[in-house]
């Protein structure tokens, strides 16, 4: 069984402290977040809540999850690699494209056993989409379709220091257009509004967008992105192929359906992304407990955050420019 560290009791912080404890092979030891509620999680969990210190020099914790606010990230993930942990990082890796550069050395070397939180990767239904177009059923990839849209917007609180919607929530999509496209995009357009709420907008930042990406073969993907949709939490993906479409629809709350007079009506749309993406989440882990073991290498890493918020970055460029950006 191998010891783990929690950093962060939030929101996502509580989905990976009570996925650890339900795994077999995993041990919750530590808690890490100065919250004065983190005790409560810590208290449901069994686990010590400590300090930073505690938690690296204990030789006996193999892995460390970093799920902390998105401006200690990079830190935490030098801190833990140097004191020879594996690491399960949330994404973004940082806020700043450069500073995730610059750690490249440090983060790269052969020793080095780092997971990086795009858990929609691990989403069955995607996966199963990704599969297909790898198997050729529809021929060759033409372009993507990726909607991502919230049922509602968040605290503006938390907008204020997420990175904005294309380092908070788009990163994502960019994560899912490389992983499905198989090349890199090496143009970026987007257009963007604050539609949803004013609030936002005075916080600096857009609820509404609209990204094209284009790679150096002329594959195409446009991204969706909305921090309100008004009928639920609205995750699909569509890939053109030359013989055809893989799709990816909503996940409902049943299958079940009505037939009446007034037509046919299924049920709701899952609401909240940790509804939709729960068997995501624990799958993600289970490859981290696979890596502990030795049976596996991280399947997106560090080359994959800087990537993606390379691409996070040259959409902001491009909305508030209004050009094409180019990636190298």
């Amino acid at each position: 069984m191998f010891d783990i560290a929690v950093f962060g009791a939030g929101r996502i912080g509580r989905i990976h402290a009570r996925n650890v404890v339900a795994h077999p092979a995993l041990r919750l030891k530590y808690l890490v977040d100065p919250a004065p509620d983190a005790a409560e999680l810590a208290g449901q969990t069994g686990a010590a809540l400590v300090d930073t210190n505690r938690v690296l020099g204990d030789p006996g914790i193999a892995g460390v999850i970093i799920a902390s606010p998105t401006h200690l990230h990079l830190d935490q993930c030098l801190q833990a690699v140097a004191a020879g942990k594996a690491v399960f990082c949330e994404k973004p890796i940082d806020l700043d494209l450069q500073r995730a550069r610059a750690a490249h050395a440090r983060l790269t070397a052969p020793d080095v056993r780092l997971l990086l939180g795009f858990n929609r990767r691990f989403d069955p239904n995607f996966a199963a989409l990704r599969t297909r177009l790898q198997q050729g059923a529809v021929g060759t990839l033409e372009s993507l379709q990726i909607t991502s849209h919230d049922p509602a917007p968040p605290p503006v609180a938390y907008i204020r220091t997420s990175g904005g919607l294309f380092k908070d929530m788009a990163i994502h999509d960019f994560d899912m257009a490389r992983w499905l496209l198989g090349e890199e995009p090496t143009e970026v357009f987007s257009s963007a509004s604050c539609l949803v709420d004013p609030a936002i907008g005075a916080a600096g930042d857009v609820d509404t967008a609209k990204t094209l990406l284009k790679t150096a073969s002329g594959r195409l993907c446009v991204i969706s992105n909305s921090r309100r949709s008004g009928y639920g939490y609205d995750q699909r993906i569509e890939a053109f192929g030359s013989r055809g479409l893989v799709r990816v629809d909503n996940v409902l709350e049943s299958s079940v359906s009505v037939w009446a007079d007034a037509g046919m009506a299924s049920d709701t749309l899952q609401n909240f992304f940790l509804d939709r993406y729960a068997e995501a989440y624990r799958r993600e882990l289970a490859h981290f407990a696979n890596i502990l073991a030795g049976e596996a290498r991280p399947s997106v890493g560090y080359t994959d955050a800087v990537a993606a918020l390379a691409l996070a970055e040259a959409a902001g460029a491009s909305a508030r420019s209004g050009q094409v950006v180019h990636v190298p």
